[in-house]
């Protein structure tokens, strides 16, 4: 474990001979790096700045890096608090965590991070406590409600990946349907349309693979969620031009949902793909109250996961 500058922020470095990993303590404790050293290649996109400034709480996430990976909690759109005493409660733009500064200690083997940080408005600490492991990253999350009533949340990994026109989407072999939650997008329709995955008609008539990257002329960007649930608990993506492979690993039980997110030079002209594992569905926790699909952490509890980023392990 080092500890150097990344962007003009302190960084903390996790290596060892299959992977070099850099976090910002200071900038959410975001992974802003992921490298696989034999082949130099870079997993997580790298936006053109060269030097990064942590956002303040309530920032919008489009004004500010986006880059790497952020965590995302307990919203990801806007919204309010959707009930009990803390109903009415603002929260911010892709949630609270990913602008604000955690606490955190480094393992004394130097292999691993623990960091967690306070709510300044809702009943919660965050917490995530990983590992690096040969071609493993294992964090282990933990959500613990200081309330006396649930609390609900929903949490993904907003991890922006490299991509190109050989990235491929791999999913379990049960997710044939999506729902697009983008209103912006020019391919798929307005947000609440469904397709058959992969292959599908865009809304101009033209065959579409979702599984696959469309070139950043494409001049699109596309947010889904797939209808079912991932009752496997894998999703990853196979860079086609040499092997290389991301494969996210996680607790199905409590992560149940899966959400993409694919920028191909219709987001500020960025060019990026992300594999969103969620714990409740439609990016706003006020929606997703409504129909039931949000994690609730009891009462004076605590909610915890696991989450595994593993390269060049091929899904199964």
């Amino acid at each position: 474990m080092e500890i150097k500058q990344y962007k003009g922020l302190d960084a903390i470095v996790l290596e060892n001979d299959l992977l070099c990993v850099s976090f910002l303590p200071g900038y959410g404790c975001k992974m802003a790096s992921l490298i696989k050293k034999d082949t130099g290649r870079e997993f997580l996109f790298q936006s053109a700045l060269d030097r990064l400034t942590p956002p303040p709480y309530g920032a919008s996430f489009s004004e500010y890096d986006s880059s790497g990976f952020d965590e995302v909690f307990p919203s990801i759109d806007a919204c309010p608090y959707p009930d009990g005493g803390y109903k009415g409660v603002p929260i911010p733009d892709h949630g609270e965590v990913w602008a604000l500064p955690w606490q955190h200690v480094v393992h004394p083997n130097g292999n691993g991070l623990t960091a967690w940080v306070k709510s300044p408005h809702l009943p919660y600490q965050f917490s995530r406590d990983l590992t690096l492991k040969g071609n493993e990253i294992i964090f282990h999350y933990m959500v613990e409600n200081l309330a006396d009533e649930p609390f609900e949340f929903i949490w993904t990994p907003h991890c922006l990946l490299n991509c190109s026109t050989d990235t491929q989407l791999l999913v379990p072999e049960n997710l044939t349907e999506i729902i697009t939650v983008e209103h912006g997008t020019k391919t798929l329709g307005p947000w609440g349309t469904r397709h058959r995955y992969p292959h599908t008609m865009s809304v101009a008539g033209r065959p579409v693979d979702l599984s696959k990257t469309m070139p950043e002329s494409d001049n699109s960007c596309e947010k889904f969620y797939f209808t079912q649930k991932n009752t496997r608990g894998w999703c990853a993506i196979k860079h086609n031009d040499n092997g290389d492979t991301l494969t996210y690993r996680y607790d199905a039980d409590k992560v149940p949902y899966l959400a993409v997110w694919k920028t191909q030079g219709g987001y500020r002209g960025d060019y990026n793909l992300a594999m969103e594992p969620c714990t409740g569905e439609w990016d706003d926790l006020y929606v997703a109250h409504k129909v039931r699909r949000t994690a609730v952490c009891e009462a004076k509890e605590r909610y915890e996961w696991i989450f595994k980023m593993i390269v060049n392990q091929e899904p199964v």
